[in-house]
Formats: structure tokens, sequence, C-alpha cells
């Protein structure tokens, strides 16, 4: 067959992004150049203001005697005993109390390492866990007012030099999270989350029980380096390339991605979008939908599109239907996405 790459217009990198926002990947679509660990929140007044208020005093006026003049050291023991009964202020358990989440991989990785608790409000994509505040905050288009209505002491949020400013004049910490180029950007995010949430621990726990289940699933699969995938990300047949943190997932057992030559120059930024021709051209092994929730795709509808029905991995039934959320986060539900693929490589090795 012609294994030439043919493929659609490129996409518009205005268009591009608002894609990607769609997908909650928007900070994966530029280079892997620009991605970066989070910064540590700088230290702010904020956490102050958090404080328990101080206990309201006793009043000053009473409708019992006063204590006879000749007994000045039972007055006085009286005195001392009130005051030893007030209570004081008491200390907050960690410095920031009022978080709130611009990100869904944020809101994830916060509940994950037990600092759900404080988080006081989500953004509308934010739904996962349930038990997750979610509100009307723009996940698209984050709003400082709206934001800072919440009261936070601390912001998760995607980089925004110019929301993270505002935010920081008023008091508030910001606590940039972009996509991950490799695992271990993954864990060095965990674990910035447990240091600035004071959950180090909790944190430690979470990415020592992800790598131990992803070794393991990795270990368990045979090698599937003669094999071809297909990963759907829309049904406008956007994909993405080995160069994106999905890709390298699925290279993790050797698999071989059909879109690389698609965008072997990057001027789709590893999201190229594909044809027909081209994927039934290239007759991948395997194919794996992203886009079952957001676009209602599963075997059959794509079985139904012009030329598919002859495809290797539709006549084999080696369709994987993934959680288009799963698959566009990368905090702890990423061992999911894992097993998905993971067992897809297993019944092939196993029916062969």
């Amino acid at each position: 067959m012609n294994r030439t790459p043919t493929r659609r217009t490129a996409l518009p990198l205005r268009l591009l992004w608002a894609l990607a926002a769609l997908l909650l990947l928007a900070s994966a679509c530029g280079s892997d150049d620009t991605t970066s660990s989070p910064a540590a929140a700088p230290a702010t007044d904020a956490a102050a203001s958090t404080e328990a208020p101080a206990a309201t005093q006793a009043p000053t006026t009473t409708t019992e005697a006063a204590a006879p003049a000749d007994e000045p050291e039972e007055a006085a023991a009286d005195a001392e005993e009130t005051e030893d009964t007030e209570p004081t202020p008491a200390e907050p358990e960690h410095r920031y109390q009022r978080i709130v989440s611009i990100s869904p991989t944020g809101t994830e990785i916060l509940f994950a390492i037990g600092a759900g608790d404080r988080v006081v409000a989500v953004d509308e994509f934010s739904y996962y866990p349930p038990e997750a505040p979610v509100t009307d905050l723009s996940g698209w288009q984050p709003n400082v007012e709206a934001i800072a209505s919440y009261d936070p002491d601390l912001v998760v949020m995607g980089s925004d030099g110019d929301i993270q400013a505002n935010l920081e004049s008023l008091g508030i910490a910001v606590l940039p999270i972009d996509a991950p180029a490799t695992f271990d950007e993954v864990y060095v995010q965990i674990a910035q989350f447990g240091d600035v949430t004071e959950q180090a621990d909790e944190a430690a726990g979470v990415i020592s029980e992800m790598s131990s289940e992803i070794a393991a699933l990795i270990d368990a699969a045979p090698d599937a380096s003669g094999l071809t995938y297909y990963h759907e990300l829309t049904d406008g047949l956007y994909s993405v390339t080995s160069s994106t943190f999905i890709g390298q997932v699925y290279s993790l057992f050797g698999l071989h991605n059909i879109a690389d030559p698609a965008d072997s120059d990057g001027s789709s930024y590893g999201y190229p979008q594909l044809s027909d021709e081209y994927i039934v051209d290239a007759d991948p092994d395997l194919i794996f939908l992203a886009d079952t929730l957001c676009c209602g795709q599963n075997a059959e509808t794509i079985a139904a599109r012009p030329g598919w029905d002859l495809l290797s991995a539709v006549q084999n039934g080696r369709v994987v239907e993934l959680n288009d959320d799963i698959v566009s986060r990368w905090g702890p539900r990423l061992v999911e996405f894992i097993a998905a693929i993971s067992d897809a490589v297993v019944s092939i090795g196993a029916a062969s």
C-alpha cells in the first residue's frame, strides 16, 4: 500500500488552542520545550486572614457583688482562674485553608493527596471526584474577580501570566500546573502539590502506588513493538503523535503511532488532523477512541465510516473505547489509561 502521509490542512494555531482546551489539554499544545514543572506558590500574607478570630472577651459588667477590699488574694485568684479558662485562638493545621482549582487534573491530585477538604471551589470541568465542589468558574477563560469571590488563599491553574499576576496582587498564592512531557514530570507535579499543601507524605504514597501499578501493567503486557495504533481525539479525526504526553504513554509498550508521519515537521504541534483515506491506508492493528463521551463514538459508529469496515482493528475486534476525561488528564487516574492499553496488548498476545 502507498504509505505516503496525506492529511487534511494543518490546524490553525488559534483553533488548535480551542481544540486543546476542549480536551483539557490546553497546556500541552505547544512544543515539549515549553512544558515546565510547576513553580512553588509564592509566600503571601493571605494565610493570615484564615486564622480563627480571637475569642470573644468576657463582659466587663456583672450583677454579682464585688470582692471585699479585705480579700485581695481571693479576688486575685478568681481573676487568674477566669483568665486561665479563656479559650485561645486555634492555629490552622495547614497554611492554605481555602483552595480554588481551575484545573481538572489539579483537582484530582488535590483530592488524591488528602487536601480535598480544603478545596472550596473548582471549575466547571472539575467534576471528578464526585465530591469536588463544582461551580460555574470558567475553565476556558479564568476570571480574577470570579475566583477572588471565593476568598481563596491558594489557586491551582494552568500557567497564565496575567491572571497569575492579578491574583498575586490580591495576596492570593498561585500554583501553576501545566501538561507534563514525561512520567517523571507527572510525579514531580504530584510531589509539588504535596509540598505546597503540606501533604508531602500522602503525595509520596500516591506516587509510589502509581509507579508500582504502572510498572506491573507494563511488565504484564507482551512485547508490542511490531504493532501499530491510531488514537482518536475527536470524530473530526484529530490524533496525537509520539511527541505528546499521550503518545509517550503508548510508547511505553513499544507501539508505533500511525499519526507520526502526518506531523513530521511539527506544524500541527503533535495534534494532526488525519483523513479517512490516510487511516484506511495505514490500517492500524489497534484503534483507541478517546471521543466516546464528547462525540459518542464507539466500535459500531466507526465501523460505519467509509472504508473503515475493512480495517484490521475493526474486523478483529481491536477497537478500545476509552474515557475521554481519564485520557486527557495526567493525575492518579493515569493508571486506568495505561491499564486499558495493557489489556489491549495482552489480548492480542493471547490471540496470536
